[in-house]
């Protein structure tokens, strides 16, 4: 696993945060955390796919599974979620390459390589709940609902939280629960967290991150500078609360951001 993480991380980026591109800025939260309201009117009709989508998707994880050494479970969660259910609809004919597509607001939906190398890293048994710091278009934590009991995710964008949220009710996903707020707060009113993942790269590991994590518990996270190249860490909480870290290598990710930046 380390040395497949070593591979194919570093070309590639995860996007949850503003790339600092020159896109306009999006509205963002400020304050603590609030949910997205489930009450919003837009759209709530079940998402329905065709068997060409079904076939380019099984093609996809396919090629995954030929390239990387990924479990079973991660690759029929893979299997299970419609990625082109999170992209507009303009990028539909693109939704099954393995590449970052654009999600709106200089944002981007993650390649489904990373989303299942960075899965597979979490070490999920089947029981956790899990914090997502950097929702994005919820495809990752639609990944995740498969997986585990229950997905707190929280996005500073609040109109890429309220389409992830969208998106994840048309496809019949109800254990992730979407909120809107800086993600380097977490969600401190709902921990502990066993597994918490950021799909974006802060300078340093946030500390109300690591205080939100339960002992015995994991967290996947890129650290460095922004734009520049970070270290893929694991960091995991002993019984005792002392931190042990794993560095799985060299990667690219975009930097993330503060609500006052």
């Amino acid at each position: 696993m380390l040395d497949l993480l070593r591979k194919a991380l570093p070309l590639l980026l995860l996007t949850a945060c503003d790339r600092g591109d020159g896109t306009a800025r999006p509205r963002v939260a400020f304050g603590g955390a609030s949910s997205v309201d489930s009450s919003t009117p837009t759209p709530t009709e079940p998402f329905v796919e065709d068997k060409q989508t079904r076939r380019e998707r099984e093609e996809l994880v396919r090629a995954i599974e030929t390239r990387e050494r990924i479990s079973a479970k991660v690759a029929a969660a893979l299997r299970e979620v419609p990625r082109h259910a999170f992209v507009p609809q303009d990028q539909w004919h693109r939704a099954y390459e393995d590449t970052p597509l654009s999600i709106g607001y200089g944002q981007t939906i993650s390649q489904p390589t990373v989303v299942a190398m960075m899965t597979e890293a979490l070490d999920l048994q089947g029981n956790e709940v899990v914090l997502e710091v950097g929702t994005g278009s919820g495809y990752q934590a639609a990944v995740l609902a498969n997986l585990v009991r229950r997905v707190e995710t929280i996005e500073i964008i609040e109109p890429l939280a309220k389409n992830a949220s969208n998106a994840l009710r048309r496809l019949g996903i109800q254990n992730v629960h979407v909120h809107v707020g800086d993600g380097y707060a977490g969600l401190p009113s709902l921990a502990p967290f066993d597994r918490i993942i950021l799909t974006a790269a802060p300078p340093e590991v946030p500390r109300a991150l690591l205080d939100q994590l339960r002992k015995g518990g994991k967290i996947v996270l890129p650290v460095g500078p922004r734009f520049g190249v970070q270290d893929l860490l694991v960091i995991e909480k002993g019984p005792d609360g002392r931190l042990e870290q794993r560095n799985l290598g060299a990667v690219r990710f975009v930097p993330m951001v503060r609500h006052d930046e």
